[in-house]
Formats: C-alpha cells, structure tokens, sequence
C-alpha cells in the first residue's frame, strides 16, 4: 500500500513537471533583468528565460553612439578625403565626407549664429538654408581647421581608434526620429503593410515643423496622430535645450547626450512581448516605471522591484548562462558545439558535430541537422556579444544544394530580428558563410575562464559551472548505448549540486530519460573529476 501511495505520488510529480516544463515552453516572452551596482549598471534581455542580450552602463563613457558635442576641426586630409576632429577624446575623432550630409552649410551657418548669440530663435522656418554640398566634393571645399562644427557619435572609440562622427544629426524618440536641416519623411521598412506606410507618412507630414525631417519607426505601426505628437514634441524640446547649450559653451563639449541606458533600451526594444521587468535598486524601480509609464500606460505594472537576498542575476539564472555562453567554445543542443575567434580583422565561428551518435541518418542529415541548430546559436552570439565587422562561418559540409540554400534561409530568418544593420551572404564555394553586422562600440567580451581549482602556476580552465553541462551530455550518449543501470562518481560537492532539491538535476535527467542514475560521491575525487559505472561495476567512461 505504501509503495502505490509513492508511485502516485511520483506520477503526479512528474505530470507537473512536464506540465510546468510545456507551459514554459509555450509561453513566448520577453524579460528585462536590471542590476545595478556602485559602478555600472547590467541589463539582462531574456526571451523565453534564454538570455539574448547583455547591456552595461558604466557611467564612465562619455562618447555613446547618438551623443551631440559642438567640436572643432583639427586638420582636412584630402588624401582621405575626411577631417579629424576633436571632440574630447584621446584620440580624434574620424569625420569623412560622405557622413557630412548635404545641408553641412546650413548646419555651419546655423551653428556660428546660435553661438555667438546672433541667433535666438531655434525653430527652422523662418532660417534661410544655404546651397547644399556637392556630394563628389572634397573635404578642403567645405571645412577648413579650427572651424567649430556640430557632430554627432556614429561609432563609439574602439581598440585603438578614435570615434567615428556624423554631421547629419538626428534625435531618436519612441516612435519617430527628428532630423533636423532635412525636408524627408521615411517609414521604417519593417512596416510591410502598404496602406499603413501611407497612413503614417500623410499623419506625420501633417505634424512636422518646416526644416526639420522625419524617420518613423517601426514601433509607430497602428499608433495614432496625438501619440506621434507627442513624441515629436518632445524631441524639438531636446532640440532647444540643445540649441540654448551651445552659446557661450566650451569647444569642445557635449551638447546633447542620449537618455540613460535603461530609459534608451527601452526605447528601442519594448514592445507588447515584454512581460516583467525586475529592477534590484529603488531608485532606478521608479525612473523606469515613470518612463514605462510614459510609453505604454498599460504595461507599467510589468515594472517589479526586486527584494531579496538572492543576487538578481543568480535568481534568474542569468549568470549560469553568461559563464556558458562568453567562452571560446560554445555548447548546443545533441552534443554539438561551436568554437568562436576573435581577431582585429575579422571574427571566425567554426562549427562541429561533437561526439553524437546517429545511426538512423545519413551524414547529409546529420550535418543539415547540426547547422540548423548552430545558425540558431550563432545568430544568439551575434547579438549577445554585439559582434560587429565581418564574421566568416565555416558550417559542416553539405554536398546537396536544398541543403545550403535551407541553411542560409534559417540563418537569415533567425536573425531578422537582430536590431543591428547586417548583411549575410550565401555560401561560398568553400562551404563558409559570410556576415557583415554593424559595428557601433566595442564587442561584449566577458572572462569565463577560471583559476583551475585542481592545478596551480596561473593555469586556467572553462568555468566548472559548465562541468554539469558535460555530465548531461556523456549521460545522454550512454542512454543512446541502452546502458540499463548508471552509477555516476563524483566529488562530494558535486554530487551533493545534483541531488539537492526538487526537481534535482538528477530528477531531471529521469524525468526525460526514464533512468536512474545512481550518484556517489567520492572524497578522492578532484573538483572537475567524474566517471560513469555500468551495473557490475565496470567503468565505462
């Protein structure tokens, strides 16, 4: 009677875990992770619980992509055909011909004018434009040493190069970017439906200032006129706190800077999909949920302050997944992997099958198979590491040409969503792929590796945190080989990591594979050692 009463009992464990492991992966969702420390803040973007993107705010960087600094020329290089420009930095800043956008003549003029207090009326539509630039011309026609010049942050400092710069500024809102000195009305091409690009080119052309341009977004889709209204009247507000900046201000200096990260992050990735966004500090709790509140009145309850003495990030499992993810070697699914190299040219991701067994289908199968689910994988990289340049992929051969073509198609389709401008090319006759993503500030690159708690002299290895990812992989290769009893042996402190709780990993593992596995621990064990046993005690691996 007492094991019937444990057996149901067991059932109805085990239905709720797959129940609550469906739900889970049904639920498509969006999460915002926010920690913030005595230095920096972390910003944490999960889908489906699955991190995708990984922001810091160090507070310390003073020349973030969309930031404004009234500037002074250094020297024109007609060699190049670009002037260097100082605007703070170290090193100066890199302006080339084609970024000073048709109207620089306007914009010098306007410029002297503001400065010198001639000029107190910031709107645009009485200001007399000049002559646009010819745009074949030479940087030495139009820019001359020592002239003072508006310039916007196209490209953050990277290694050892100075920031790139724009002259053709622009002011980014929730739903519409200002562009000031244009006559133009763009809608973002990610809005597909014809008669709704007509709707919101003819409400936004009826709103618009004269002298000033307009590029919708494409968070704008369905919004009505008041809400575009006020999203524009916004930004020509941070356009005469601008303007009213650059009298009397030091050259160079920043006159406009882009909002805090947090509020900027929001600004370009919140949509209906967010569910929860769990702050850890009180303050930054309220300046968010004043900004959701701002943007999307409906969503403002997603907005949670986290209290617990848990670290935010360990609570949500966020910093399991960086110590897994930022290596040179990343894990998939079935057992594949891909290794990833970074060199000041160019990044190279090479992509393995691993030690899989899978007789039942051919090695074209096999390779389509692992490619599908390492384009996946690498186009998660892309993102969460902000890779930009050129990156070269060298997949697993495929002879058929369905095959290669099925390849790029996903690959192109899984990184649809990746806010940063890319182009991918098809295969090459090598079987690489190659990619060119923007590149706007320096790639996200964290440290996985750790002091090996086994050796000493300085010697390294991947983090042990990745040591349970091993596990599961051997085990599921021995399950494959239709082992009936596994013992596992290990160290006590990693034996004890897998049998703790409910659902323990161990429990996991049987909840999938409908095996036991037997854990012991053994204290002659180092921390990274393991062996697997069969039923007579024979060691297998």
């Amino acid at each position: 009677m007492v094991g019937s009463c444990y057996f149901l009992k067991w059932q109805l464990l085990t239905k709720a875990f797959n129940q609550s492991v469906w739900i889970k992966i049904n639920k498509m969702d969006k999460e915002l992770i926010i920690r913030s420390g005595s230095e920096h803040v972390d910003f944490a973007l999960l889908k489906d619980g699955k991190l995708i993107e990984l922001h810091k705010d160090e507070g310390s960087n003073n020349f973030s992509v969309g930031d404004v600094f009234i500037a002074k020329v250094r020297k024109a290089v007609p060699g190049l055909n670009a002037a260097f420009v100082n605007v703070g930095y170290e090193k100066d800043a890199f302006l080339h011909y084609h970024d000073l956008g048709p109207k620089l003549p306007s914009l010098l003029k306007f410029t002297k004018s503001v400065s010198t207090g001639k000029l107190k009326d910031f709107n645009l539509n009485k200001f007399p434009f000049e002559k646009d630039i010819d745009k074949d011309g030479k940087i030495n026609d139009v820019l001359k040493s020592n002239q003072s010049i508006l310039v916007q942050i196209a490209k953050e400092p990277i290694s050892t190069k100075g920031p790139r710069i724009s002259s053709e500024l622009s002011i980014a809102g929730r739903y519409i970017v200002l562009v000031p000195f244009s006559d133009r009305i763009s809608i973002s091409q990610k809005i597909e439906n014809k008669a709704e690009k007509d709707r919101l080119k003819r409400l936004v052309k009826s709103i618009t200032p004269q002298g000033f341009g307009i590029i919708v977004r494409t968070v704008a889709e369905g919004k009505k006129v008041a809400e575009l209204d006020k999203d524009l009247q916004n930004l020509l507000g941070r356009w005469t706190a601008m303007c009213k900046k650059l009298h009397k201000a030091h050259h160079p200096s920043k006159v406009l800077g882009e909002l805090n990260k947090a509020s900027s992050i929001l600004r370009d990735i919140f949509n209906d999909t967010f569910t929860s966004i769990h702050v850890d500090d009180e303050e930054l709790y309220i300046q968010i949920k004043d900004y959701v509140h701002e943007i999307a009145p409906k969503k403002e309850s997603i907005v949670k302050l986290y209290q617990s003495n848990v670290p935010i990030f360990e609570k949500f499992g966020i910093e399991r997944q960086i110590k897994t993810s930022f290596g040179k070697t990343v894990s998939m699914a079935k057992g594949a992997y891909v290794i990833i190299e970074h060199t000041e040219a160019l990044h190279v991701i090479d992509v393995n099958s691993g030690n899989r067994s899978n007789k039942e289908k051919s090695q074209e199968d096999t390779a389509l198979e692992v490619n599908l689910i390492a384009a996946t994988e690498i186009a998660r990289q892309l993102s969460l590491r902000d890779m930009g340049g050129i990156i070269v992929v060298d997949f697993i051969d495929m002879t058929k040409a369905e095959n290669r073509k099925k390849l790029f198609n996903h690959l192109r389709d899984e990184m649809k969503h990746d806010r940063a401008k890319h182009k991918i090319l098809p295969p090459s006759k090598f079987g690489l792929i190659q990619i060119t993503r923007q590149r706007v500030r320096p790639e996200m690159n964290i440290k996985t590796r750790e002091d090996n708690p086994n050796g000493s002299n300085g010697e390294e290895v991947e983090a042990p945190i990745v040591l349970i990812q091993k596990i599961t992989h051997d085990l599921e290769q021995l399950f494959k080989k239709d082992y009936k009893k596994i013992t596992l042996n290990t160290h006590p402190f990693i034996a004890a990591f897998l049998t703790k709780g409910f659902p323990s990993i161990r429990s996991k593992w049987f909840f999938e594979h409908k095996k036991w596995v037997k854990v012991l621990p053994r204290d002659a064990y180092t921390y990274l050692e393991y062996h697997f046993f069969d039923k007579n005690g024979n060691q297998i691996k």
